[in-house]
């Protein structure tokens, strides 16, 4: 495994655990950063052992308070349209991952954060967490994809409020607004994710892959155009073993042993 010097990075159980680790810096995303959640979460996606992955950042006061100011402040426009695509390209990795990411959101989640935490297949918030999008206040507008993903997630009038505040959030606010699947206390926060990834663990592998494909893809397809990418999907689910072994487990009143396949 990778010496990783800005995340750790374990996998037991069939679960990844990935923290951003820069407490002193409340978690701030620099691009090596990025880089390192880059090759980690390619691991993930090549290990057919992992089948869940949590995403979480070191301490208790912060997911990722933002990005690294400091690095920021050195952009030129030529650099800065590379330095956004890059960090675009690793959160859409994540997004189509092909294998369930949840952000166990403990703190701050502010900025490229909040991004990262959007771009999860699902986010659990501890009770003392804020979210938020401030950007504006620097000068800037979100860049790796707040300005697309938030509108999707909570409404056009909801995210235009937050961007254009650039206020932060309670963890409850967000729950209400649809932002955050649960609010949690935060000494639970890992223990609920695991409570989920075993739900998720206990189902066939290729399903939950063409399910989330079949959400991701469809979500900005016409209903006609998504119906049909879901037909296509299932129909490829009825080639696999795992679907012949879910029915016939189910025929037989007996738990499934699903193999991926």
């Amino acid at each position: 495994m990778t010496d990783f010097q800005n995340i750790k990075f374990e996998k037991k159980n069939q679960i990844a655990y990935i923290t951003i680790d820069r407490p002193k810096v409340l978690n701030a995303l620099n691009m090596a950063t990025m880089q390192e959640l880059k090759e980690a979460f390619a691991s993930i996606k090549d290990d057919a052992e992992v089948r869940v992955a949590i995403l979480t950042g070191a301490g208790e006061k912060a997911f990722v308070a933002g990005a690294d100011i400091g690095e920021l402040s050195q952009q030129t426009p030529v650099s800065a349209k590379e330095y956004t695509h890059r960090g675009q390209a690793i959160v859409d990795a994540i997004e189509n991952l092909g294998k369930p990411v949840i952000a166990c959101v403990n703190g701050f989640a502010l900025g490229g954060g909040c991004e990262l935490a959007m771009a999860c297949t699902m986010r659990l918030a501890s009770d003392n967490a804020k979210l938020g999008q401030p950007e504006v206040k620097l000068g800037l507008i979100p860049g790796y994809g707040g300005t697309q993903r938030l509108s999707r997630l909570v409404g056009k009038g909801l995210a235009m409020q937050q961007i254009l505040t650039g206020d932060m959030i309670t963890a409850q606010e967000a729950y209400r607004i649809g932002l955050v699947n649960e609010v949690v206390p935060q000494g639970e926060l890992i223990a609920r994710a695991e409570a989920i990834a075993a739900k998720i663990i206990a189902n066939a592998p290729l399903a939950i892959q063409y399910a989330m494909e079949a959400v991701n893809r469809g979500f900005d397809l016409t209903l006609a155009d998504g119906l049909f990418l879901e037909a296509t999907l299932f129909a490829v689910c009825c080639a696999t073993e795992d679907k012949n072994e879910g029915t016939r487990a189910f025929l037989e009143k007996r738990p499934a042993q699903f193999k991926g396949k």
